[in-house]
């Protein structure tokens, strides 16, 4: 497989002769308003440039997986570029409903057993915080990709570690997983993602899987830089297997 690292979570995975487009967020830099009651107010979103083209970014992708449909998920921009009969697949009803009213024609509410041209995906659960703000940040989901030619893949999306992503590594001893870093968050609530101590959480829970760090330095609400959690890797002495990359990078497993 291999796994490129667009810009905050959007990712492309190529999996089993197969190209997924993950949570697209496709829009120029600067495109949208700061998330509001957060950090670099002065600062519009996304606050970098995307790698590559968009014609690159979507260039012969099978199928796109949409883990819920936050702005930084999935925005303007992606819903206006992507072929309007794509595979889309999304976490429930209510996102396919959501999907569908934007033109989308080919959306399928993913289970814990679909299966897309030979691969099983399996829907995993996350939670977008901890407490209170699970109310504003709303169902999100994740995925673990499987494939009798590949090593399994998890993709946990927007959750911060909980046993359910405890859970999903034990069932499933996926050997690549991807998270999302940045410990993101609003002046009031906590973490929305995972910040150093959850990704470190993950490493116990996994300790001979491959780590890749998504959804870093990209959106006005990041309170972990990449240097910072490199550093606290480097002195947990994981760096060897969790990676942190720039946007742009892949790694092939």
């Amino acid at each position: 497989m291999n796994i490129k690292q667009i810009r905050n979570a959007t990712l492309v995975v190529e999996y089993a002769g197969k190209k997924f487009l993950i949570d697209p967020m496709l829009a120029e830099k600067g495109a949208y308003p700061p998330f509001p009651n957060s950090l670099r107010q002065d600062q519009f979103n996304p606050l970098v440039d995307l790698p590559t083209s968009i014609e690159n970014i979507i260039h012969d992708i099978d199928a796109v997986i949409v883990t819920h449909l936050h702005l930084d998920h999935f925005d303007d921009v992606a819903k206006d570029v992507l072929p309007k009969d794509i595979k889309m697949f999304v976490q429930n009803e209510e996102d396919a409903t959501e999907v569908r009213n934007t033109g989308f024609q080919n959306v399928e509410v993913l289970q814990e057993d679909t299966v897309f041209e030979g691969i099983q995906l399996i829907k995993t659960k996350g939670e977008h915080g901890r407490g209170e703000i699970l109310k504003l940040a709303g169902i999100v989901c994740g995925v673990v990709f499987k494939h009798s030619k590949e090593k399994t893949l998890y993709v946990a999306g927007d959750t911060v570690w909980y046993d359910a992503v405890q859970e999903v590594i034990d069932t499933n001893k996926p050997e690549i997983i991807a998270v999302n870093g940045g410990n993101n968050q609003f002046f009031e609530g906590g973490s929305l993602i995972m910040g150093k101590e959850d990704i470190f959480e993950v490493n116990k829970a996994a300790p001979n899987s491959q780590i890749i760090v998504s959804h870093m330095e990209a959106v006005n609400h990041w309170t972990l830089s990449k240097a910072e959690l490199k550093s606290f890797l480097d002195e947990k002495g994981i760096s060897s297997t969790v990676f942190v990359p720039d946007d742009g990078e892949s790694y092939t497993f």
